[in-house]
C-alpha cells in the first residue's frame, strides 16, 4: 500500500534535502552534536514530516496550513545552513549547491498551498 503523502513530489524532494543535511552535518564537530547540527537535522526531517500529516488532513485548509509550516521549516534549514557558513562548519559551496533544490521545492510548496486553499472543500468523511 502506498499513502498519498508518498506520490506528492515535494514530499520525495523533501526527503533528498534530509539526506544533503545529514550529510553536511556530519562532519560538524562533536560539541555541534547537541547544537546546530540536531537544530538544522530536526528542521530538514520537518519538512518532510509536515508534508506529510498534511496529506492526511481532510479540510484543503488544514493541508495548506501544514504545508506553510514545511515551507518555515525550509527557511530554517536555509537559516541555519547560512549560520553553520559563518561559523565555518561548512562551506558557501554546499549551500550553493543545494540552493536550486531549496528554491524549487519553495516554488512547489506555494503552488501546492495555493492549489489547496483554491479548490473545492473536501467533503468530510
Amino acid at each position: 500500500m502506498e499513502f498519498s503523502f508518498e506520490k506528492l513530489v515535494i514530499w520525495q524532494k523533501s526527503r533528498l534535502i534530509v539526506k544533503e543535511v545529514y550529510r553536511i552535518s556530519s562532519s560538524f564537530p562533536g560539541e555541534e552534536r547537541q547544537g546546530l547540527s540536531n537544530q538544522l537535522r530536526r528542521a530538514a526531517v520537518s519538512i518532510a514530516s509536515n508534508i506529510a500529516e498534511g496529506s492526511g488532513r481532510f479540510s484543503n485548509k488544514e493541508k495548506a496550513h501544514f504545508c506553510e509550516i514545511a515551507y518555515g521549516s525550509l527557511m530554517e534549514v536555509i537559516c541555519q545552513l547560512t549560520l553553520a557558513i559563518d561559523l565555518g562548519l561548512t562551506t558557501l559551496n554546499e549551500l550553493d549547491r543545494l540552493r536550486p533544490i531549496f528554491e524549487e521545492l519553495g516554488r512547489q510548496l506555494c503552488a501546492y498551498r495555493r492549489s489547496m486553499l483554491l479548490s473545492k472543500p473536501n467533503p468530510q468523511t
